[in-house]
């Protein structure tokens, strides 16, 4: 029978040690998963990104080369098309500028010999593809283009950092893998490198990346 009462006690001990390590692990706001190798906080060989690929909204200009007449300066539809002097409704989106310079080129060979168009985008938004979302705690959730060498440290910048209730460690990073057709999912560490300072903590974003942040439990 004491024996029984023994064993009894031990276990709701172990039990009790057991759920103390468990919040303990929970507050302390670490993330698990795989991370990121870190990025430098400034670059010592700038490089150029990925070719730009135009996006709903984007702002261009359309220049004909000796027949000023037939360019003009345009915004992508929402529907992803774009209408210039004797062309309408050329689809616009998903292409890079000299893509679309081609196809523009191509439509005014009908009316013209050899025309050379020129495509400038003026105002930028992007595709999805091209875009950093970070949502969750942060002080303003956003959808911001990538430019070339972006770092982690640099898209919290751009939103404002995290909210007071944030839980940084805890965040992770969604990213489309284009070679496997996958998702995969890293872990940041978002406090330590807003904190504390932690270089390690820095990581390099690709175009495409979502950052979810979630809230602290505590």
């Amino acid at each position: 029978m004491r024996s029984g009462m023994k064993n009894n006690r031990l276990a709701k001990l172990m039990l009790g040690a057991g759920m103390a390590s468990l919040a303990v692990a929970g507050c302390s706001g670490s993330s698990s998963g795989p991370q990121l190798p870190p990025a430098s906080f400034v670059s010592m060989q700038e490089g150029p990104g990925e070719e730009y690929v135009i996006g709903p909204l984007d702002e261009l200009t359309i220049f004909v080369w000796r027949n000023p007449e037939l360019g003009a300066k345009v915004q992508v539809r929402p529907d992803g098309r774009i209408t210039t002097p004797l062309i309408t409704d050329m689809p616009a989106v998903g292409k890079t500028p000299a893509m679309l310079a081609q196809d523009l080129t191509l439509q005014l060979s009908q009316y013209i010999n050899e025309p050379l168009v020129s495509v400038i985008v003026n105002n930028f938004s992007g595709t999805f593809s091209q875009q950093i979302r970070i949502v969750g705690a942060t002080e303003k959730p956003a959808s911001i283009p990538y430019r070339a060498n972006m770092t982690l440290l640099d898209a919290m910048i751009a939103v404002g950092g995290m909210s007071e209730f944030a839980s940084g460690n805890r965040a992770r990073l969604i990213r489309f893998d284009r070679g496997t057709g996958k998702q995969k999912e890293f872990a940041l560490r978002i406090d330590d490198l807003m904190k504390k300072g932690e270089t390690s903590a820095n990581v390099m974003l690709r175009p495409g990346d979502v950052i979810i942040i979630p809230e602290s439990m505590f």
